[in-house]
């Protein structure tokens, strides 16, 4: 499981057979200190995350299983989750500002 940030939407008119109704989103990947990390890329939500939000992702088959409706879907990314508060031992530990997730 990966960090990421929700840039943006995806709108597909034609998806694969079983995907029809999946909100798509675009991500950006995140270093732990939060910073990006790669390119963007599109995930199915399953976790109802909106635009700014800080996420854990899931790849590859374990984002195909976390598609609850079937889990035996073509993906390589889902947002299996909202991040609320980032704590790590280091340099790195931080708390996210109130009111910075619609969770708060």
């Amino acid at each position: 499981m990966v960090l990421g940030r929700v840039i943006g939407t995806a709108v597909a008119t034609r998806k694969y057979p079983g995907l029809e109704g999946a909100k798509l989103l675009v991500v950006q990947e995140l270093t732990k200190a939060l910073q990006p990390r790669g390119r963007p890329a599109v995930a199915v939500d399953v976790a109802h995350a909106g635009v700014g939000d800080i996420v854990v992702m899931a790849r590859k088959r374990e984002a195909a299983i976390a598609y609850y409706p079937s889990p035996n879907m073509p993906l390589d990314l889902a947002v299996v989750g909202v991040v609320d508060t980032v704590d790590l031992a280091g340099p790195y530990d931080m708390e996210l500002p109130f009111g910075y997730t619609r969770f708060e």
